[in-house]
């Protein structure tokens, strides 16, 4: 009983949650929104900022420095993936499909409104994708890959289960396993079961809204909902069958369809333009890096903009990386530590900015040179209609949005599969959960995900995780002096 009182807990927690959400919608997005845009907003958005780039400072500081050669395991271990299946499992847990659905939206919402300047205009164009590329960038992916460092260094080197409270025994020692401990882990708990399941809901409705636009499937309650269940059967098998069956083939496939839609979309589009967009991207990105690290409006009474984007994206990152950074760590055995930091924060920020280079500045390209203000339109009206106008716009488009269906679906899947495999993880406190484990986390994640999807709650619910990323990135940072 005394194991599974963090599990009936955060059981317990959610459903309470949950319901306030189901019955009173409204003011869990009240709640919501004075959390993030009023207390975080104006009390803790500085060190939002601050944790952000202190994880990508730390990431750089241990894989460049003597840490670098530290094996995750024993010296004698060896990676269980090949390199190219590991990245592929990383990438596809860690964005699921944000690639999608931001990859248009996001450039063209911060062109339209800057943090700074007018909107509409070709120097708004360059701010946005340099903006894009700081929330996509390093210090998300940072933010992962400390957390999974951190878990990884615990169980590999540690031998400590695969809890979030182990890795606090040098800061709070007997104090990590009393009730600090149990709170930090259901917190944990909550925050993967509440980020997954909003994740499945407003994925369905992007799904739903896309099989509408292009097939003319109905998108209303019932086949959202036959949707959910669906996708729950799919990752729910996938999980089951074990990281060397389901989660590692569909990553590796879905990996090679994105890759074919990105050469697509880019030499279909306006190639050249396209490079001269991720050149100079970079490096406005780069050059503009510190300034926007420790930008902030002290002067300004309202950081509704900032809260909006930069203090949501490192919350939801933190909330949302108690999950990836788990995985990352199940994965990563026999790595050392420099080869761990490589694969989880470098490669995926590259490729990140080549896809929301390419689809980002394609866009953009079409608003601003083409005269194309219908796309610009569609992403205010619809978001989750205004990936496929776009796709529209290109030869061979019915071939292209098909792609598109299936590389979303598997992206979602191979998220959804690593989620309960965690979540089965952290119940029976093992790295091999049991199906049965697995199968009651996808029932419970379904089930969230369908009731708050019928009260509107979804987007409220994601707000929530993401200003739970204020415990945890204090947790985070009192871990990072294991390797000083």
């Amino acid at each position: 009983m005394r194991k599974n009182f963090v599990v009936i807990a955060s059981l317990a927690f959610t459903a309470l949650f949950v319901g306030f959400g189901i019955v009173v919608p409204e003011k869990l997005g009240d709640v919501a929104s004075y959390i993030l845009f009023t207390f975080i907003g104006e009390y803790f958005g500085w060190f939002y900022m601050f944790v952000a780039l202190f994880f990508v400072v730390t990431c750089l500081f241990v894989a460049f420095s003597k840490y670098g050669n530290i094996r995750l395991g024993k010296d004698t271990d060896r990676p269980q993936f090949n390199t190219f299946t590991w990245i592929a499992m990383l990438y596809s847990c860690g964005l699921a499909i944000s690639l999608f659905f931001w990859g248009v939206a996001e450039p063209v919402l911060m062109y339209l409104e800057p943090p700074y300047g007018d909107g509409g205009t070709k120097e708004s164009a360059e701010v946005a994708m340099q903006y894009t590329f700081f929330h996509w960038g390093f210090h998300s992916w940072g933010t992962y890959a400390i957390i999974g460092l951190i878990m990884a260094y615990f169980q590999y080197r540690k031998n400590t289960p695969p809890l979030i409270n182990h890795t606090l025994q040098p800061l709070l020692g007997k104090r990590a396993f009393g009730p600090i401990g149990k709170f930090i882990n259901i917190l944990a708990i909550f925050a993967v079961i509440s980020g997954i399941s909003t994740s499945l809901g407003l994925g369905v409705n992007q799904m739903g809204a896309g099989f509408e636009y292009e097939y003319g499937i109905a998108n209303n309650t019932v086949n959202n909902i036959i949707l959910i269940v669906i996708l729950t059967i799919i990752f729910t098998a996938s999980a089951s069958s074990g990281i060397e069956r389901g989660i590692k083939w569909l990553s590796n496939i879905n990996i090679v369809i994105a890759l074919m839609i990105l050469a697509a979309v880019f030499s279909l589009g306006p190639t050249v333009k396209v490079m001269e967009i991720l050149f100079t991207s970079t490096g406005n990105y780069l050059n503009n890096f510190i300034d926007m690290s420790f930008h902030l409006e002290p002067f300004l009474n309202d950081y509704s903009w900032q809260a909006g984007w930069d203090f949501f994206y490192w919350g939801w990152a933190i909330s949302f990386g108690v999950f990836v950074g788990l995985f990352f760590a199940r994965i990563s055995k026999g790595r050392t530590i420099r080869e761990f930091i490589l694969g989880a924060m470098i490669v995926p920020t590259i490729a990140t900015m080549i896809w929301y280079g390419t689809f980002g500045g394609t866009a953009l390209y079409n608003i601003i040179n083409l005269g194309n203000t219908e796309l610009s339109n569609q992403i205010l009206e619809n978001m989750d209609t205004a990936l496929f106008y776009f796709l529209e716009l290109f030869p061979a488009s019915p071939i292209l949005i098909l792609m598109t269906f299936i590389s979303v679906i598997i992206f979602f899947v191979t998220s959804a599969d690593s989620t309960v495999y965690v979540l089965g993880m952290y119940s029976e406190e093992s790295t091999n959960p049991s199906n049965r484990s697995k199968i009651l986390w996808a029932m419970v994640i379904a089930g969230v995900a369908i009731a708050l999807h019928l009260t509107g709650g979804l987007t409220p619910l994601q707000t929530v995780s993401a200003a739970a990323g204020l415990p945890f990135s204090i947790v985070i940072t009192s871990n990072d002096d294991i390797f000083f």
